[in-house]
């Protein structure tokens, strides 16, 4: 049988979707690459907010066109598990819906797809297991899930009640998945997890995420290692000395802090205040050279005043992040700011969200203007139409971050690894020449 995948949504839904490919070619199931040559078609959905519902759902309609061929279709991930019961009755077209920890149980479900079915299991693991992932593709830069779930109840979010509570993988499981990795052609290992900074509070009772990092330096063939999403909380001096004297750690980091309005955090039930971020950052500032930090903030929570935007605003110019993205409040039932009576105009939500990106154009380009001059290592991903090519350096996640364009004399391939003296620069994006 031959199975096809189509994924939206995070790069951790990208990670759950390798396993279950994984998974189904230990099963003898074949891998397809499009959904007009497969039996049957998984959509891997994300629920986190509205935009992201609606892209999933329009999504599921897309692919249920290719079942008057006599193909199969099933529905997975997020919007799976939060929505399963409505979506059961209301797309018939469907015929399983599981979420996301039923990854297992895939290849016998598709065995037997005559009878329409909805499982969705609870979340009953103890840790999260190690899973053979099928890695198409470019391989020189790859996710490593080192923990699932999560345990904090922020008022704004629904993750928990989606991916259930905080769970670690051993720390020996990922060192064998991240030895597997770079095996296979992994050069950039990017660490994720709802809560990374959590990693090992569950199994080891302690925080563990700096000796991890510290053990995966040892591997060779990997070249550098990523930090995302990272509490500012959890943020211990030993990590912050990891990131400065590890060479194979990116100097980046990403902190999604949500907001600078104590009154805000406190709302959104974040256990930052105004201080604690403005001690992090300036800790980390002065504990790693050159690290460039990236959050994510919600403008438009219920209740934010003009003056708390204002506050953000200031702490947005004040804190000079080097890689910033703002998202308007999105309403999410079940969740404790849903619920709220206090809901903030959609126009005032997209008018901060503009102001706030306006002036993080600025720092950017201004941070961006101080690289010139400068010899930096550049991950090569393509070469574009015009004969340059496209990369990133360590200070920059590939799809979110900003990129490099640069010439060079050799013919390069994706995944070289080249330094480049920066000519030029650009709002959001570097020019420069390969040194050879």
């Amino acid at each position: 049988m031959k199975i096809y995948f189509e994924t939206l949504g995070c790069p951790k839904n990208y990670n759950d979707t390798q396993a279950a490919k994984g998974i189904l070619l230990d099963g003898g199931f074949t891998i397809s690459e499009s959904p007009e040559d497969a039996d049957t078609i998984v959509v891997n959905t994300c629920g986190f907010i509205n935009d992201a519902k609606k892209e999933s759902i329009d999504t599921i309609l897309e692919m249920a066109e290719y079942k008057s061929s006599g193909k199969k279709l099933v529905v997975s991930g997020c919007l799976s598990k939060r929505y399963g019961e409505e979506l059961f009755e209301e797309m018939p077209e469907v015929d399983l819906f599981i979420g996301v920890n039923e990854y297992e149980m895939l290849p016998q479900l598709l065995e037997d797809l005559d009878n329409r079915k909805k499982v969705v299991a609870e979340h009953d693991e103890q840790s999260l297991p190690k899973r053979k992932r099928y890695l198409e593709g470019s391989k020189y830069t790859q996710t490593l899930k080192i923990a699932e779930g999560c345990d904090n109840r922020c008022a704004f979010c629904i993750i928990p009640a989606i991916r259930g509570g905080f769970r670690s993988k051993t720390m020996e499981d990922v060192l064998s998945e991240a030895e597997e990795l770079a095996a296979q052609g992994c050069k950039e290992l990017i660490l994720i997890a709802q809560d990374l900074t959590n990693y090992g509070k569950d199994l080891y009772g302690e925080l563990k995420l700096a000796r991890l990092v510290k053990s995966l330096c040892r591997i060779e063939g990997i070249e550098w290692i990523r930090l995302m999403y990272c509490y500012e909380d959890k943020i211990t001096d030993e990590l912050i000395q990891v990131m400065a004297t590890e060479p194979k750690v990116c100097k980046y980091i990403d902190i999604p802090i949500q907001h600078a309005s104590n009154r805000v955090l406190k709302d959104m039930r974040r256990r930052s205040t105004r201080a604690s971020l403005e001690s992090t950052i300036k800790r980390l500032k002065e504990g790693v050279k050159g690290i460039h930090i990236r959050t994510t903030l919600i403008v438009g929570f219920p209740g934010e005043s003009e003056e708390d935007f204002e506050e953000l605003f200031d702490f947005v110019e004040e804190s000079q992040f080097a890689r910033l993205g703002v998202f308007a409040y999105s309403q999410e039932e079940n969740t404790a700011a849903g619920d709220r009576e206090d809901q903030v105009d959609e126009a005032v939500k997209e008018e901060r969200l503009n102001a706030l990106m306006t002036a993080q154009l600025d720092i950017s380009y201004s941070q961006n203007r101080q690289k010139i001059g400068e010899s930096l290592k550049v991950l090569v991903e393509y070469r574009d139409e015009d004969g340059s090519y496209v990369g990133r350096t360590e200070f920059d996640a590939p799809e979110i971050d900003n990129g490099v364009i640069f010439t060079s004399d050799r013919k390069l391939e994706a995944g070289d690894m080249v330094q480049v003296l920066i000519t030029d620069a650009f709002d959001y994006d570097l020019v420069g020449k390969e040194i050879v």
